[in-house]
């Protein structure tokens, strides 16, 4: 009985490990429809002839475990930079994706209880509870929506451009259904269930029929050039500056000679998340002379910087993007929204630090949460934009960006050099392409280590620095496109789906027992 438990565990994890193999950068999406369909076939049949709600959390904890296992490793990098974290190393490898393999196992747990005789029916439930799992994976403890079975289809542009209607999450439950759905041919007990096939493959045919004319719609708009430009720099500078006191003067001395100032046109400088990491905003004034020297009067610089505020005699750290012109003078700033757990803060820090744990950024020391999300405006004589600003991890949230629907483009700083040559940069990158057609707006990313680009409002990558690489991209030319759905109503719809879905149930309960 036990090597058969054992047997039916390294199965379930298998099953999840494949599964992450449908991930970027490898996208064989195709894997999923046979590691979901053999997964429900499984959780069906053994809940036949078992009701034992403990074996069932177990199932989805391992198939969850092997998913984040092999789709998550790279997280453990970000220790490798300092002596005194290495010892954290195999717990960051096997305590993470045994954390949110929790999730997973919730899936399987209440899928039990709710469990249904008719295939069509704990179909829809089993949907309908990894649907909702994994958006409040999303939105619990800060979330992390990191690896939604949705960014299978990254590299899909017509199929994914329903996002720009029904959100990430939305197109991540009908994901899961579409995956699961030929179990319902191979378990069927009437030719009726089987209507559930056609009616995915007719909704996904309309996805494709839908995204085609997106893309070419896109694709007729008229381009309109900016009398600006938007040069999103991608330096490549190693992690070491942060644990060896490099000077700072060459730093950025580096950083203007690859940003290739012109000073032919006005242009906005996008250089990456705390790219000069030991000097805060309000230090900047030191390198004056250096910016106005290099800059045109009309330029821009837009930067990832710490900075320190006092409140009730306490010094506050946030991880900010600061907006200067030539001379260094503050534009404007945005204090980052949503903190990584222990990069930029230690949850219950007065607890844990205790114990001796510790953030891996800022020296050590907790980031503080920035007031909200919001757009900043840029203005002076020759350029006037409104950015909405997201720094590094901000990205991957698609819940909470459109709060100030009023912006004209999204930039995207980052260093994701604590993830080192690992899949890690090119999933982040995945979830610009959402986010870019979630909005209907073009995204600038500008990273250290990673993957800088310009992705359209369909998440088309226009341009990009290969990862690994040094250089720049420019923004010049855009195509005005109108406010999406989704933008405009956000999660409504995976709320309204859920209800679709509950109403699909309750009709199939009486089309099967009639």
């Amino acid at each position: 009985m036990l090597k058969k438990d054992f047997l039916n565990v390294i199965y379930v994890f298998f099953l999840g490990a494949i599964s992450s193999y449908s991930l970027p950068p490898y996208n064989y999406f195709i894997i999923n429809f046979f590691t979901f369909s053999l997964f429900f076939i499984f959780l069906y049949l053994k809940r036949k002839t078992s009701s034992n709600s403990k074996s069932f959390f177990k199932y989805g904890w391992f198939f969850g475990f092997g998913y984040f296992l092999c789709s998550l490793y790279w997280i453990a990098i970000s220790l490798t930079f300092d002596e005194s974290f290495k010892f954290l190393i195999p717990i960051a490898i096997v305590l993470i994706p045994a954390f949110l393999a929790i999730f997973y196992g919730l899936i399987t747990y209440f899928l039990s209880f709710f469990y249904s005789k008719n295939v069509v029916v704990t179909f829809f439930i089993f949907s309908i509870l990894y649907g909702l799992v994994e958006f409040i994976r999303g939105t619990i403890l800060t979330g992390f929506p990191w690896n939604l079975i949705a960014f299978s289809f990254s590299e899909n542009i017509n199929f994914i451009q329903i996002v720009s209607v029904i959100g990430t999450y939305s197109f991540n439950l009908f994901c899961i259904s579409l995956f699961t759905v030929p179990a319902i041919f191979i378990l069927r007990n009437n030719r009726k269930e089987i209507i559930i096939c056609f009616l995915f493959i007719v909704i996904s045919t309309g996805f494709l029929i839908f995204g085609n004319s997106k893309y070419n719609q896109f694709n007729t708009l008229t381009d309109i050039k900016n009398n600006f430009t938007i040069r999103a720099v991608s330096p490549n500078i190693s992690l070491d500056r942060f644990y060896s006191k490099q000077d700072e003067f060459k730093i950025i001395q580096e950083l203007i000679l690859l940003s290739n100032p012109e000073k032919k046109e006005p242009t906005v400088f996008l250089w990456p998340e705390g790219i000069i990491p030991d000097s805060y905003l309000r230090d900047m004034g030191m390198y004056k002379e250096l910016f106005s020297n290099n800059f045109g009067k009309d330029d821009l610089i837009i930067m990832g910087l710490n900075s320190i505020e006092i409140k009730d005699g306490e010094n506050l750290f946030f991880n900010s993007m600061a907006v200067f012109d030539n001379k260094l003078n503050l534009i404007q700033n945005y204090n980052k929204v949503n903190l990584v757990p222990f990069g930029e803060f230690v949850p219950f820090e007065k607890i844990l630090s205790l114990i001796g744990l510790k953030t891996v950024t800022n020296n050590y020391q907790s980031f503080s949460k920035g007031e909200s999300l919001k757009a900043l405006s840029i203005k002076n004589d020759k350029i006037d934009l409104k950015l909405l600003t997201l720094i590094c991890y901000e990205i991957i949230y698609p819940n909470r960006l459109f709060k100030d629907k009023n912006f004209d483009y999204i930039v995207n700083i980052s260093e994701d050099g604590w993830f080192g040559n690992s899949i890690g940069p090119k999933q982040h990158l995945a979830h610009s392409i959402f986010r870019s057609v979630e909005s209907g707006k073009y995204i600038i990313r500008s990273t250290n280590n990673g993957i800088s680009a310009i992705i359209n409002p369909i998440g088309i990558i226009e341009k990009k620095v290969e990862f690994g690489s040094t250089g720049y991209v420019d923004f010049k030319k855009s195509k005005v496109s109108k406010s999406t759905l989704y933008m405009n109503y956000g999660n409504k719809t995976f709320f309204m789906i859920i209800l679709l879905y509950i109403f699909l149930i309750i009709l199939f309960k009486k089309i099967k027992y009639e």
